[in-house]
């Protein structure tokens, strides 16, 4: 029997190469003669780079950028054949700030437009994965990093933004920007980015109400400045904190981060290979059902007729409607050890734990 084990990161607990080895390990244990091979998988957001740089040969370009919270932080991106690859949580992303510091009405995605500017250097295409960030500024902070003035109002976090009265654009950018995300979200409103993505980023409902009128006054002047009205309400603007829209506003095209990722690593001909798919995230909710790398490569194995299971930190769907997006089973480690709490705490020792009961359940020699 053949096994691929394709999981996402588990938020801030494991990456998806520690996820993957966890769950193949559990499953190498119960069933040594089972052919396990791993693919670990991100869909623009944590990993990014470190999962595309597991197929793609190319050189690492290192700099030391503004985090979130104005702290440095190191970043690096990925050249490759005239692209460019840059994950914007490695310079704004939620696991750079500590639980009692979150705010986003001050985090600024300022860096992400540092590793940008770094990664736009002689190529033809930057390509940003979005998603995981702890920013909620619409891409101004990016803006600010690339010229665009007053680069101190722009590079102070999303509620500053509720005082922007104009905005003079970033310097051209000779490459093409490709935002790779799988979030559909529109900018603004009770889907938008402050509502769906601010809670977790530390925003209380005065937090969001704030910061939704601010994005709004953002978009206000971004659309009039480059002419193209309606871009608040393009699938993805709400990507990353709105750093979609501050991205599409300077011509960017939008793609989808899970088939990207799944190009590269020719996951379709991997999936129509196994007989048993096993992917898995930190918390499988109501977002993982909208698109996100669960769901995707639950459809990849739905589509070759490959039975496709997860383990997961934590459970907030029902059976049925994973069910009915291609998932024959889940396992979770808040179930097993009794809460969400404790299946942070474990880290790998839990994941293996779920993965060992998945496995016995799954695998036949």
């Amino acid at each position: 029997m053949r096994v691929l084990v394709a999981p996402d990161s588990f938020g801030g607990t494991l990456t998806a190469v520690e996820a993957a080895d966890a769950i193949a390990s559990a499953f190498r244990a119960v069933h040594p003669g089972v052919d396990v091979h791993t693919a670990p998988l991100s869909d623009g957001g944590p990993g990014f780079i470190d999962v595309l740089g597991t197929v793609i040969a190319g050189e690492h370009r290192t700099q030391t950028v503004r985090g979130p919270l104005d702290e440095p932080v190191t970043a690096r991106v990925l050249v490759a054949d005239g692209t460019a690859y840059v994950e914007a949580a490695q310079a704004a992303g939620l696991h750079l700030v500590g639980a009692d510091r979150r705010d986003p009405r001050r985090t600024t995605s300022y860096g992400v437009g540092e590793l940008v500017a770094l990664a736009a250097a002689g190529v033809q295409r930057v390509v940003i994965g979005l998603g995981g960030t702890a920013t909620n500024d619409g891409g101004a902070g990016l803006w600010a990093a690339l010229g665009a003035q007053p680069d101190s109002l722009l590079a102070a976090g999303g509620a500053a933004l509720a005082n922007l009265d104009e905005v003079l654009p970033p310097h051209p950018i000779a490459a093409s920007l490709v935002a790779a995300t799988d979030v559909d979200n529109p900018l603004l409103g009770p889907n938008g980015a402050s509502a769906v993505f601010g809670p977790q980023k530390g925003a209380d409902r005065e937090a969001v109400l704030d910061l939704d009128d601010a994005l709004r006054r953002w978009a206000d002047v971004v659309e009039a400045c480059v002419a193209r009205p309606g871009l608040r309400d393009r699938p993805g603007a709400g990507a990353a904190g709105g750093l979609g829209f501050g991205l599409m506003a300077l011509g960017a095209t939008v793609t989808s981060g899970f088939d990207l990722v799944a190009d590269a690593l020719d996951l379709r001909h991997r999936v129509e290979s196994a007989d048993l798919v096993v992917t898995g995230e930190g918390r499988l909710d109501a977002q993982s059902l909208r698109g996100k790398v669960v769901i995707g490569i639950a459809r990849l194995a739905q589509e070759a007729g490959v039975p496709c299971v997860a383990v997961t930190g934590q459970a907030e769907v029902g059976r049925r409607d994973a069910a009915a997006a291609g998932l024959d089973d889940i396992e979770a480690v808040a179930d097993l050890l009794g809460s969400a709490d404790a299946a942070l705490e474990a880290g790998a020792v839990g994941v293996e734990r779920a993965a060992t009961v998945m496995a016995r359940r799954w695998v036949r020699e």
